[in-house]
């Protein structure tokens, strides 16, 4: 990427990651996403636009409700910060689609921090993308559009047969409908021969955060809920950034 393309997105990251944050809130409760203002938790009074401005408005009340006083909380600006450093990650890895690489980014930090506050991955969010990334592939790449498409295919099914297999098994619970759409989202962007890195990476990133769990003193059972969506956003997005590196990386292991 030449100039300076990846300024917009930078500029914008905050006011991106004040929608998502309202995404965040609203969907996992059924609430209006657009028609509906923002109000304050202690004392609901409706918010005026000089409250909503990102991180500015933080700052500016330090932290508190400018009627009643009520702490704010650090979940927006965090989820504004977080937007920003998504954007900055573009902008460093130089991408010729910063657009396209932003959009994915912010995208899979709303599902991840859904799926960590409720336990869900909303249609709304993992149904586009799968469609973007078979669009997007059509833009681009048109011959690859029929491996991408068996990609998704493949991953939706291949989860959902451990869903109901797991189920049978054991009689609970695991894998969920929204982590199969999820994994059919990164075929449907990273094509086939690259899944299978997508499905290692959220595995291993599901064993890390239930060995972190267990580090911080968790009581770990095989009924313990961990949140899969930011194991496989994660894996998502750094084979979808880096994965000729993280390919060439495996491949040098290998012949160590």
């Amino acid at each position: 990427m030449t100039g300076f393309g990846w300024l917009a997105p930078l500029l914008l990251a905050p006011f991106i990651g004040s929608f998502m944050g309202v995404l965040i809130v609203r969907l996992p409760s059924g609430m209006r996403v657009v028609k509906t203002r923002s109000v304050c938790v202690g004392c609901g009074t409706t918010l005026d636009p000089r409250d909503l401005v990102p991180l500015l408005s933080f700052v500016a009340m330090r932290g508190r409700c400018r009627r009643c006083g009520a702490p704010i909380g650090l979940f927006h600006p965090a989820i504004e910060l977080a937007a920003v450093a998504v954007a900055a990650w573009v902008a460093l890895a130089d991408p010729d689609s910063v657009w396209v690489d932003c959009g994915l980014g912010w995208t899979l930090l709303t599902l991840s921090w859904i799926d960590m506050k409720a336990f869900m991955l909303p249609d709304v969010l993992t149904l586009p993308l799968i469609v973007a990334g078979l669009a997007l592939t059509w833009i681009w790449t048109s011959p690859d559009l029929a491996d991408h498409s068996l990609a998704a295919a493949l991953g939706y099914l291949s989860f959902r047969a451990l869903a109901i297999a797991y189920h049978g098994l054991r009689g609970l619970h695991g894998l969920g409908d929204g982590d199969a759409k999820l994994i059919a989202a990164a075929g449907a962007w990273c094509g086939l021969t690259a899944l299978p890195l997508v499905v290692l990476g959220s595995a291993l990133a599901g064993l890390l955060a239930a060995l972190g769990l267990a580090l911080a003193g968790r009581t770990m059972t095989l009924t313990t809920r961990i949140p899969f969506g930011p194991c496989i956003g994660a894996a998502f997005w750094l084979v979808w950034m880096h994965g000729p590196a993280i390919d060439a990386l495996i491949r040098l292991l290998g012949d160590i």
